[in-house]
């Protein structure tokens, strides 16, 4: 049996983390959540586990906004999908998300998430 492909998720309210993290478990991911840019960058700069795409929040709390969680982490691995969730800012994806992105308007169903980030992975380059 296969491991299932690891997610990375920032998201800085609690009750929409359980979510995230039960609807990509049910979509066949597992799931790392956290709740600032800060610390996604600590753990994919130390390459200690193997995530295969970013979900992010746009709006975080601390110093770092979505927008530059995934740009710095593009940086890092410019073949990484990247889904952003946001209720507010959703004009500004065109100019501040990376490209190749999908964007997710809040509310939105969780079947929304796992279909997105399986498109994602499978358009992708094969990495191992």
């Amino acid at each position: 049996m296969s491991e299932s492909p690891l997610i990375l998720v920032v998201e800085d309210e609690y009750p929409l983390q359980g979510i995230v993290e039960s609807t990509l478990n049910d979509g066949g991911f597992e799931a790392d959540i956290l709740s600032s840019g800060e610390e996604a960058l600590t753990l994919v700069r130390g390459r200690v586990k193997n995530y295969r795409a970013l979900v992010t929040d746009v709006s975080l709390k601390g110093t770092m906004s979505g927008w530059d969680v995934a740009q710095q982490i593009r940086e890092i691995d410019p073949h990484c999908p990247v889904i952003y969730m946001t209720g507010l800012a959703a004009d500004e994806w065109s100019s501040r998300g990376v490209p190749n992105s999908v964007l997710l308007q809040k509310p939105f169903a969780p079947a929304q998430l796992v279909t997105a980030v399986s498109q994602l992975l499978n358009a992708g380059p094969a990495t191992a």
